[in-house]
């Protein structure tokens, strides 16, 4: 791990890269404006605008890296929405399961209602040929 003083040092870099980044684009900027202007010049600071952009952009994203892990701890492992909303589904899925066993005992229910009805008409004899009791 680096000192507090080396990380300060690189922050300060970046931000160097930035000012030169800036230059770039503003003289590649003028020399576009020009009436005559050098189209060499121009492609030249465009390119090192581009390289040093790339550059700060690497930078920084190392430092980013760098201090999500000292923050927590631990590497940063992105957003929880994606495990809240896992959780989320399944929790529906739970309810829509439950809601199905809950609607087959009841047709359970009904089925053995009807079985026990129509098992006593028969041995009662209350039964007609049709299958229908009287």
């Amino acid at each position: 791990m680096t000192a507090p003083m080396e990380r300060i040092q690189i922050l300060d870099d970046i931000e160097k890269d930035i000012i030169t980044c800036l230059q770039c684009a503003a003289q590649a900027l003028l020399e576009l404006s020009k009436e005559k202007s050098g189209q060499k010049q121009a492609e030249t600071n465009t390119s090192q605008f581009l390289r040093t952009l790339s550059q700060v952009e690497t930078k920084l994203s190392d430092q980013i890296n760098y201090l999500t892990q000292v923050s927590t701890g631990q590497p940063h492992e992105g957003s929880g929405y994606a495990s809240q909303k896992v959780l989320q589904m399944a929790w529906h899925r739970l309810e829509h399961v439950r809601s199905w066993v809950n609607e087959l005992d009841r047709l359970k229910a009904s089925h053995l209602a009807a079985t026990r009805t129509v098992s006593g008409n028969i041995q009662n004899g209350n039964m007609t040929s049709s299958g229908t009791s009287t």
